[in-house]
């Protein structure tokens, strides 16, 4: 069967899709070789028709009725665990935060959290969802709360609120408000960020010459952590998925 070209998708679409990987891990694992088209190996930026082609992954073929359901969690991520599914140095990661039942269905972080910070994390299996939600378009603020080492001066604050440089490009202006001051060497901060660069706060917390103590993350977008235990995890309700899709649509 030759196909009209109307089902053609991206590999990495077509893997995310059937909640395998995300986007970004999908396109890792055709550069290492893993995803094959039609039996040869498979390239960036390749296009496929599940009703003709035969796309596999590590030699088990993608099957066009395989796709299942889509599920959408917050998970309170604890201290200590890393925030991918596989983890070669053997480490937690957060899959093991979850059942067993769980386990099996693709779900992957949509976004991320060092090894090092808890708080707020969404996990899903609908690669369109991780796509859209990690989009550098799509603004979604995402709110922490920050334990300093030492107390940030007001030129410090100030200067945090409006962008600082970091590897020569300007961050975005954040709210940057002190929440309290346990004692005379600490402090602490809620800010809220519209972008997400590796280690961020922490990067940032250091050019003020201040060492992060802890890094808890309250919400993501409109979904808040409230009370939900470390270690627990809940679904999103559809006026959660919808609320954190609605900002923007970046294209796909």
């Amino acid at each position: 069967m030759v196909s009209d070209g109307s089902q053609l998708e991206r590999l990495q679409k077509l893997i995310a899709q059937h909640g395998l990987a995300s986007r970004r891990e999908a396109e890792t694992w055709i550069l290492q070789g893993r995803v094959t088209v039609n039996g040869q190996p498979a390239y960036l930026g390749q296009r496929a028709d599940l009703r003709c082609d035969q796309v596999a992954i590590d030699n088990r073929p993608l099957k066009p009725d395989s796709r299942p359901p889509s599920h959408y969690l917050l998970l309170h991520k604890p201290l200590g665990m890393v925030c991918t599914c596989y983890d070669p140095e053997g480490r937690p990661t957060i899959l093991d935060a979850l059942p067993r039942r769980l386990r099996d269905l693709g779900l992957h972080p949509v976004g991320r959290l060092d090894v090092y910070s808890t708080g707020a994390l969404l996990m899903s299996n609908d690669g369109d969802f991780t796509h859209r939600l990690t989009h550098p378009k799509h603004d979604i603020a995402k709110v922490y709360r920050v334990h300093l080492e030492g107390t940030l001066s007001p030129q410090a604050l100030a200067s945090w609120r409006q962008g600082v440089q970091l590897n020569g490009k300007l961050t975005r202006p954040a709210q940057v408000k002190k929440v309290s001051r346990p004692d005379a060497y600490s402090s602490v901060l809620e800010i809220t960020l519209w972008e997400g660069r590796n280690r961020q706060i922490r990067r940032m917390a250091a050019i003020f010459g201040h060492r992060v103590i802890s890094l808890h993350r309250l919400a993501v977008g409109s979904v808040w952590l409230g009370d939900l235990a470390c270690g627990d995890y809940r679904s999103l309700s559809k006026e959660e998925i919808q609320a954190l899709l609605s900002k923007h649509h970046p294209t796909l």
